[in-house]
């Protein structure tokens, strides 16, 4: 297995295990982690299309990332709001 392939493994294991612990109700989708998480796991798989490039995959994947990181943005922006 290649590095860029162990990349783009690991970042879709990510997005992967992300939405299944949503769907069973062990990661809330409101919360930091999974935000956090799936950025991650689009970022990996992003790097990982430097070396095999594939332009649908590259939109997907970064669009994937922006939402989670406006996800993440606005989770922390509330957290740290004052009462």
């Amino acid at each position: 297995m290649t590095i860029p392939d162990a990349l783009g493994l690991g970042g879709s294991v990510t997005i992967a295990f992300c939405y299944i612990a949503n769907l069973r109700g062990a990661m809330q989708s409101d919360r930091w982690p999974y935000a956090l998480l799936n950025l991650l796991g689009a970022t990996l798989i992003l790097v990982s299309l430097h070396w095999s490039w594939n332009l649908p995959a590259a939109i997907m994947e970064g669009f994937w990332a922006l939402v989670s990181a406006y996800g993440l943005a606005r989770i922390l922006m509330n957290y740290h709001r004052p009462l």
